[in-house]
Parts: structure tokens; sequence; C-alpha cells
């Protein structure tokens, strides 16, 4: 089994601050294939602190320097290719070869793409008579589902490391396991502290707490529309940016005889 214990906050794997665990289902066997700790509120306080102490300096790093600890970043996930699929195939219930390819292969490529844009991206550029300056929007927290898990991940984590800013994510709790690998790759590829952060709970606790915090300046959401509703509630006391994908249109009928 894949049992995790800690939290990866400020650079460090640290105990959590409550006591509960949640299990991590094989989706093909329903056996327990791994254990992370359910984090309370003091849990994800700690990240956004965290996060919010390494804001400023991440944030003048030059893009060259942050896209270089990307691409270590997509290089470390590639090395453990192997490792990341058999993972996702049971939190997800995919076929090895598909997740491999997939699940894997796509937040690979995606790491590596974000390391590039990182150092090609116009951050400064004339409108008219005006210079618009593009400057790191500060701390995000990523809140992401299970069904696509390492890449949607990727697709917020690492777009806002690119950009300058720190995060904090959550991701969900049906399958968490690859994110802890991915905290594991981004502490190998030496990150500075603070700039990137992982807490594992439940939405309304650890998500909740995320979304309403003035420390957090933006939300970047995957998941269900009931639960995108109370993010887009509870984030709207700080006026924070938040981004929402919600819902579901791919329905399926499993018939008696399947």
């Amino acid at each position: 089994m894949n049992n995790y214990t800690q939290f990866y906050i400020n650079g460090q794997w640290i105990a959590p601050q409550g006591k509960g665990t949640i299990d991590v289902i094989d989706s093909g066997t329903e056996a327990v294939m791994g254990r992370i700790p359910e984090g309370v509120e003091a849990d994800a306080e700690a990240a956004v602190a965290a996060a919010r102490a390494a804001f400023d300096g991440w944030a003048a790093t030059p893009a060259a320097e942050r896209g270089a600890y990307l691409q270590k970043i997509a290089d470390n996930l590639k090395a453990r290719t192997d490792e990341l699929a058999q993972i996702i195939a049971g939190e997800v219930g995919m076929p090895l070869k598909l997740a491999r390819a997939i699940q894997v292969g796509g937040p690979v490529y995606n790491w590596g793409a974000y390391a590039k844009l990182a150092s090609a991206f116009q951050y400064e550029g004339r409108v008219g008579n005006s210079l618009v300056v593009r400057e790191p929007g500060g701390g995000v927290a990523a809140i992401t589902p299970w069904n696509y898990p390492l890449n949607q991940i990727t697709l917020k984590v690492a777009a806002a490391l690119a950009a300058g800013c720190t995060v904090v994510l959550k991701p969900s709790e049906i399958a968490p396991l690859n994110a802890f690998v991915l905290a594991e790759a981004i502490h190998e590829a030496g990150l500075p502290a603070g700039v990137f952060n992982l807490v594992t709970g439940y939405g309304p606790v650890v998500g909740e707490l995320l979304a309403r915090h003035p420390d957090v300046d933006m939300v970047s959401f995957t998941g269900s529309t009931r639960a995108g509703k109370r993010v887009s509630e509870v984030a709207s006391a700080t006026v924070k940016r938040v981004a929402l994908e919600l819902g579901g249109k791919s329905a399926a009928v499993v018939l008696d005889d399947a």
C-alpha cells in the first residue's frame, strides 16, 4: 500500500495537526490501496502562511529560472512514469497502458510546455500609448478532481508556478496518491520552500478554508456544480479571483448484462 502520513508544507514533510486518515480505494478491486492524512483547518492555515511568505521571492525569480525548475519537475515525473501509472490506474479505474500514456504522459508533456512558456511569455507589451505589465497574481489555491488527477493538478499548479504565483494544492481525496508523488518530485527539483504546498482532506473543511482565506488571492476549482457554487460563495467575501470548471456531460449507463 501507498501510505502517506505527512503533508508537504514550506519545503518540508510535516505531521498533520489532526488525527484522522482517509483510505484510498482501488477502483478496480475496491480494496484499500493507500492511506493519507485527513487535513484540518490548521493544516490549511499553515500551508497558506507558507505560500504567502514565499510569494515575494518567487515572484521576483527570473522567468527563465522558474522555467528551469518546472523542467526539472517534468524530468522527475517522467522518471517515475511506471509508478505513477500504476497508482493512477488504481485510483481512477483506467487500464495501465492508457494510464501510462494519458494520465502520466500528458502531465509530463505539460510540465515541459509550461517550463518553455515561462521564458517565452511576453510579460510586457504596448497597447496604444500604454505599457501593459503582467505580474504574478499572488497565492493560488488549486482544488482538483479525481478523474484526470495529475493532469488537472498540472494545468493549475504548473501554470501558476510559471507565472510566479505560489500554490496550495488540495487534490481529490479519491485520487490523491499521485499528488504526493508530485510533491516528492517537486522537492527533489529543489523548488524554494513554500512555493508549492500540499494538504489533503475533505472539501467542506480544507477546501472551504482555502476558498475563504484572505491570504489566498485566487481559487482554481474543478469539480461538481454544487461544490463550485459553495467555493464561489465563501470566496466572495474576500473578492478574490475564482476560476470554476464545473459539472459533467458524459453520462454512462451500465446494463445488467454488462
